[in-house]
């Protein structure tokens, strides 16, 4: 997609945690490496090395450093221009720093613990990180019943019969930046893993900003545990385009009768809710 076309389509409500950041970055054209750096202006990985974007390399002769350990030992994250999953993630590292270093500086521990053999075959751990930070969308709430709703795949009830309480008790927050590269062109199906993040009433009445750092600083006491993502069996599904506003057809009660995109629960899944909604 051009950008141009791309551009348009981020006015879209799925993409209202990077606004910030776009407002600050060419509107006209795709950005360079120079200036997602001048966004990402005083932010540090978790080891707080200045946060750089730079280009990929190039093949070289000599085994090469994975790509998250290169990024926690000197902050440099290789960014592919004119692509959009790249764009997005420079977007998310700059909008929810925190969270985006804490999974790096695990990515990395893990990778220095157990060696090679992490290095040939993720394990649930990694799994886990690499799913929500490819596909993860933050669920702030200070309702545990409508929490409990998601883990039951209640989406008619979540996203319908109890709308107006949703609307007053949840905010939902796309941080996956592959989430957000389909988003450009969504279609019915689009599933994301989940965290959820408690808050109380007072949070629906902060700024939007106020809000974004406040969750990024929670999802990185969350991924600060190990204990928390063991497996990505932990993290609730949430049938994106289901969110309100989210897709066209979320304005139709019917909408959410189709049981593909809206399933029912199958024991065999395996989510543990309890593990989920401990906090």
């Amino acid at each position: 997609m051009q950008w141009a076309q791309g551009r348009e389509r981020l006015r879209a409500p799925i993409f209202a945690p990077l606004r910030s950041v776009l407002e600050r970055l060419p509107s006209d054209r795709w950005p360079d490496h120079a200036e997602l750096t001048q966004a990402a202006a005083g932010l540090t990985t978790a080891g707080a090395q200045a946060l750089t974007f730079v280009m990929p390399q190039a093949r070289p002769q000599q085994p090469r450093r994975p790509y998250e350990v290169r990024i926690a030992q000197t902050g440099e994250i290789e960014t592919r221009l004119r692509n959009w999953h790249d764009l997005f993630n420079a977007l998310v590292w700059i909008t929810f720093p925190k969270s985006k270093a804490t999974i790096n500086w695990q990515h990395a521990a893990i990778l220095a613990e157990r060696g090679d053999d992490e290095a040939k075959r993720r394990s649930p751990e990694r799994d886990a990180l690499t799913l929500f930070d490819e596909g993860g969308v933050i669920v702030a709430s200070s309702s545990q019943p409508l929490l409990r709703l998601v883990v039951d795949f209640a989406w008619k009830e979540l996203f319908w019969h109890r709308r107006a309480q949703l609307t007053a008790q949840a905010r939902f927050f796309t941080f996956g930046h592959a989430l957000y590269e389909k988003a450009l062109d969504p279609y019915l199906g689009i599933v994301a893993k989940t965290v959820f993040v408690p808050v109380d009433e007072q949070f629906f009445t902060l700024p939007l900003a106020l809000q974004i750092r406040h969750v990024d600083e929670t999802l990185s006491r969350h991924f600060a545990e190990r204990a928390r993502f063991h497996s990505p069996k932990t993290m609730a599904p949430l049938p994106v385009l289901g969110v309100p506003g989210w897709h066209p057809g979320s304005g139709c009660e019917s909408f959410y009768d189709d049981p593909v995109h809206f399933p029912a629960r199958k024991s065999e899944r395996g989510l543990s809710p309890a593990a989920v909604l401990r906090r």
